[in-house]
Parts: C-alpha cells; structure tokens; sequence
C-alpha cells in the first residue's frame, strides 16, 4: 500500500486503485456518522475533492490522488458510515478510479514513511 499526507491510502488491484483513509485519519476524526461518496464514470484530477467525510469533530475532504475516473464506490458507506471507524483499511474503502499510469504511485510514501510522518 501507499500512503499519502493527507492520511488517504492507495492499494493497487490489477489497474485499479483503492481509496481509503488510514487509521490514524479515522481515529482523529471521531465518529463518523456522513460519507457522500462520487458518481461513477466521473473523471478525477489529483488533488479534485472526490468525497466528504463528516463526524462529530468536523467535516473532511477525500482527495483524488491521481488523475483517473472513478469505477466503483463503496455504497455500503452510506448506509453505514460508521465502518469508517470499524475498519478503515477494510471494509472502508470509499472508491476505485482507473489509473492510466501506476508508476505515478510511487511519488507517495510506503507504510515505514507514512508511520514516521504521523509520529
């Protein structure tokens, strides 16, 4: 997996990316009780705000981490938006975006990275 600085991270299945939010994103948000999540077939640039996030703290943007369209989102979030909570680096995923070039996954940091930067 891949890990970005705004706590997002990226697994690759075959030419499709995963998105999600790390645990230590989850944990400082609080109780997640909102995900409203993209369409599909929507074309993303990296850095567009793909999702919101809101939880008893505050409300968060998910960000495209790369350019790509967006294949599938995870519906069970909206119904249940508290698996944010229960398994962020599972169940949680928020979407999937075809990626055209998956070396451009190599700009962002791997765990032993992310884990220094968070502390």
């Amino acid at each position: 997996m891949k890990y970005t600085k705004e706590h997002e991270w990226l697994r690759v299945e075959g030419d499709v990316v995963v998105v999600g939010i790390t645990e230590h994103a989850a944990e400082a948000l609080g109780d997640v009780v909102f995900v409203e999540l993209p369409e599909v077939e929507t074309q993303v640039a990296a850095g567009d705000e793909i999702c919101v996030i809101e939880s008893v703290k505050a409300a968060s943007d998910i960000l495209a981490p790369v350019d790509g369209e967006i294949v599938a989102v995870n519906e069970a979030l909206a119904d249940t938006p508290a698996l944010v909570n229960e398994d962020p680096l599972g169940a949680a995923w928020f979407f999937k975006m075809k990626v055209e070039d998956l070396s451009l996954l190599d700009q962002f940091m791997d765990e032993d990275e992310y884990n220094d930067m968070i502390g």
